[in-house]
């Protein structure tokens, strides 16, 4: 959506800035977060909650990586089925190590799955600075 008079390069540019605040509002997030569980919760909490915002933010790097190849705005190295194969096999491959590190090293699951809600957090923390900063109503 344009601003009245706005340009449609100028939206580009201002979406642009927003998606490159979503990793600060991730790391403003689980650093809140891992200091809060850590006083008040314990150590194996906020070591999961990092777990799971260290998850969230790989996650959402990987989904940009993939919406970026699908929209062209990068270069694709091997065009076709075998990109999204391989998307698969990161995640899966994250999923699989987070599960295996937690399970064995005495984290919260729970504070894990608490931290990987950082990225959707980041986004309604976004959306509000968005509806504050430029006054919509």
């Amino acid at each position: 959506m344009t601003y009245p008079g706005e340009p449609p390069l100028a939206e580009a540019a201002r979406i642009e800035r927003a998606l490159a605040r979503l990793p600060r509002w991730i790391l403003l997030l689980s650093l809140a977060g891992v200091i809060l569980a850590g006083v008040f919760l314990g150590l194996a909490v906020a070591g999961g909650f990092l777990a799971g915002s260290i998850a969230a933010y790989f996650n959402l790097w990987l989904v940009e990586r993939a919406v970026n190849r699908i929209t062209g705005t990068t270069a694709v190295r091997k065009p076709g089925q075998r990109a999204g194969i391989w998307l698969y096999i990161q995640f899966a491959a994250l999923v699989s190590g987070v599960v295996v590190i937690l399970r064995y090293s005495g984290f919260s699951m729970v504070a894990a799955l608490c931290g990987f809600f950082v990225c959707p957090a980041a986004v309604l923390l976004e959306i509000v600075y968005e509806l504050v900063a430029y006054e919509h109503s």
